[in-house]
């Protein structure tokens, strides 16, 4: 299948003298480390993605990140497109038959089986959309293709002073609506463990999986870090940890690009996170254990002072990102173990619950010994390392645990209700 690799962009001038073609190395413009490219199953490049991916970067039209991002959503549809023996130029007159199209219908089959959410199926298909603009633009596509119908849309709202504005913008009918789930979600769309259930997935991850996930996990029950974060953790990080002088048992650790030394965050905030004492012991006596020094052996020297190492010395991590294709690939199996284990917290866990569920438990805590809910918020807040005009998403946390006694209440009631249904018919019955 398809693949994106990540590269060391160095860019070149190209010259033509006596039919003869020379490179030659450009200082002035700036070297891309990292620079994300798709190579098809057979190994070769797909030549027009890569250069959409390269021209944005380099013309400032997007960061790295967004361009990674969308040659993510990309790879999927390249992914599709060998699947089906499709070619991404051909677009044949029946619109069945069109690859955007039958695209397009994967993707929304996908979201209602649940295999992505819906944000994931508009964020492909926009990711598609995007490229095709492009490659129209440059001249790469017949632009008379029929590739999909531009539709006007206006959007109306009142600004600050009260004066009704419009907005206009284009969309096309392969665009895939994001239904979101309407509910009490967290963030990512995700939802918290309970405790016993956090307790009970950390125990079976201990037996069952590697110590290095096991960790990982803990991390995020208990300090409610992203995996970016925890691939990207140092040993000084750890090693540098400060009691709370208002939290008896609980450390805090520097992270974000203004740390000593610098660990990734998302969003480049730099703050202080807590980990409990306990925790923060046993990850430093893995990190000096002979199963992560001999992987240290093999790292890299950058590398050499993160925490967790694969076997073959690289990072969990990608760099810069909140992603990691080794976790994701273990928590997977894990997923499948733990299902024919009869363990039904893992059926749909994901990493990023554990981030969830220590905001969660977070909350309930303060909101049990404090009233007032803006030093909450802001207690969270800090916790999760939420930027800047991020309340709301933190206030998610509030009012999930303030509604979490009404829906238990409605539960016991419904059931009360139910049992003493049932026990009727039964008496009936006899």
């Amino acid at each position: 299948m398809a693949t994106v690799e990540h590269i060391h962009f160095s860019p070149h001038d190209l010259s033509v003298k006596d039919r003869l073609v020379t490179y030659s190395s450009n200082s002035s413009r700036v070297v891309i480390e990292g620079l994300p490219q798709i190579f098809w199953e057979d190994g070769l490049p797909w030549r027009e993605a890569n250069l959409w991916a390269m021209e944005r970067v380099t013309n400032g039209e997007a960061i790295l990140k967004t361009v990674s991002s969308n040659l993510n959503g990309l790879l999927n549809y390249a992914k599709f497109l060998e699947s089906r023996r499709l070619q991404w130029f051909e677009f044949p007159s029946r619109k069945a038959d069109r690859c955007l199209v039958q695209y397009r219908g994967a993707l929304i089959k996908a979201r209602d089986t649940g295999h992505i959410s819906p944000a994931t199926a508009s964020e492909y298909m926009r990711n598609c959309i995007g490229f095709y603009r492009w490659v129209r633009r440059r001249g790469l596509l017949n632009s008379l293709l029929p590739l999909w119908k531009d539709k006007r849309y206006l959007i109306k709202y009142f600004d600050q002073v009260g004066f009704e504005r419009t907005l206009a913008g284009t969309t096309t009918d392969l665009g895939i609506p994001n239904r979101k789930r309407i509910g009490g979600i967290l963030e990512g769309g995700l939802l918290p463990v309970s405790a016993v259930d956090r307790d009970a997935i950390l125990d079976f991850v201990k037996q069952n999986a590697s110590p290095e996930l096991y960790l990982m996990l803990a991390l995020g029950f208990f300090t409610g870090m992203r995996l970016g974060t925890i691939c990207d953790l140092r040993i000084d990080t750890l090693e540098r940890a400060l009691p709370d002088p208002s939290a008896r048992g609980l450390l805090r650790i520097s992270v974000g690009p203004g740390a000593s030394p610098p660990v990734h965050t998302k969003f480049g905030v730099t703050g202080q996170v807590w980990i409990p004492e306990a925790l923060c012991s046993e990850v430093l006596e893995y990190a000096k254990g002979l199963r992560r020094l001999t992987r240290e052996a093999s790292a890299a020297g950058e590398h050499q002072d993160l925490v967790f190492l694969t076997r073959f010395g690289n990072p969990f991590g990608r760099r810069n990102s909140d992603q990691s294709s080794a976790v994701n690939v273990e928590m997977s199996s894990l997923r499948k173990l733990g299902i024919a284990s009869g363990i039904k917290a893992l059926r749909k866990f994901r990493f990023h619950q554990s981030r969830c569920t220590f905001g969660t438990e977070l909350a309930r805590c303060a909101l049990a010994n404090c009233t007032d809910v803006a030093i909450v918020i802001a207690m969270v807040s800090n916790a999760l390392l939420h930027g800047r005009n991020s309340e709301a998403t933190t206030f998610k946390y509030i009012r999930f645990v303030q509604a979490a006694p009404a829906k238990q209440a409605i539960a016991n009631s419904f059931m009360a209700a139910f049992t003493g249904i049932a026990s009727m018919q039964g008496a009936s019955d006899e």
